[in-house]
């Protein structure tokens, strides 16, 4: 049986029970395109990250032989703090098991 892909984040302890969701710069909406299992943001597909680039990868995109056309996606926590909006940036989404948060 196959188990759909799904991906995290964990909101850090300064984040209100209040905020907004982005994707890439796209509002998501809870329950279609989030759930909030306690203090952790589940998306129900995968969040893809580039990560680190290998030696020759980046060597070549130095040299102008290739570029990097990987999919990277940015997932930001919006929320508003003494009437003020703050953005909390860069989250590392990842894999989501069964026994995850």
């Amino acid at each position: 049986m196959a188990v759909a892909e799904r991906s995290f984040v964990d909101l850090p302890s300064h984040v209100p029970d209040r905020f907004e969701v982005f994707v890439n710069g796209v509002e998501q909406t809870r329950g279609s395109d989030y759930q909030l299992l306690g203090r952790s943001v589940v998306f129900p597909r995968p969040i893809a990250q580039e990560g680190r680039l290998g030696f020759w990868r980046w060597a070549s995109m130095w040299l102008g032989i290739a570029g990097s056309y990987r999919k990277h996606e940015n997932v930001d926590i919006v929320y508003e703090v003494g009437g003020r909006k703050q953005v909390e940036t860069g989250l590392q989404p990842k894999a989501y098991r069964e026994d995850s948060p």
